[in-house]
């Protein structure tokens, strides 16, 4: 049985904006609430270049990625063709006005994925 993490109120997610997550291990998720009042949660990494989907535009049950303006389904996490690729994605449970997510997911899935290294930061990287 799905145990299920209290994480906001909807209200707390700007409509057509995102919310993140931080977890104890892996990178933040992030959760979207669309013009409709829908809830879905992604990894805060588009599977192009890294970039943090919760700093993009929510459009319909989208979000474009503020990098390089990829389109990726909110859905499932997979870019909109030509472009592929794909960001895992995470249940959630809206109740009452309050945002779940699946607490075990949250612990266990997509821990190996990391944000790419650029500019300074990748030259201490390498040193």
């Amino acid at each position: 049985m799905t145990q299920w993490k209290y994480i906001c109120k909807l209200e707390d997610i700007p409509v057509l904006g995102a919310r993140r997550v931080a977890r104890a291990q892996g990178l933040e998720v992030a959760v979207f609430r669309t013009a409709t009042d829908e809830v879905f949660a992604l990894l805060d990494r588009c599977p192009h270049k890294g970039g943090p989907l919760s700093q993009g535009m929510v459009f319909g049950q989208s979000v474009a990625c503020p990098l390089h303006n990829w389109t990726i389904g909110l859905c499932n996490g997979q870019a909109q063709a030509p472009d592929e690729g794909c960001t895992p994605s995470f249940q959630v449970k809206l109740e009452g006005g309050a945002v779940y997510l699946d607490a075990d997911e949250l612990a266990h899935r997509a821990l190996t994925e990391t944000r790419p290294l650029a500019g300074p930061a990748l030259r201490v990287a390498l040193a």
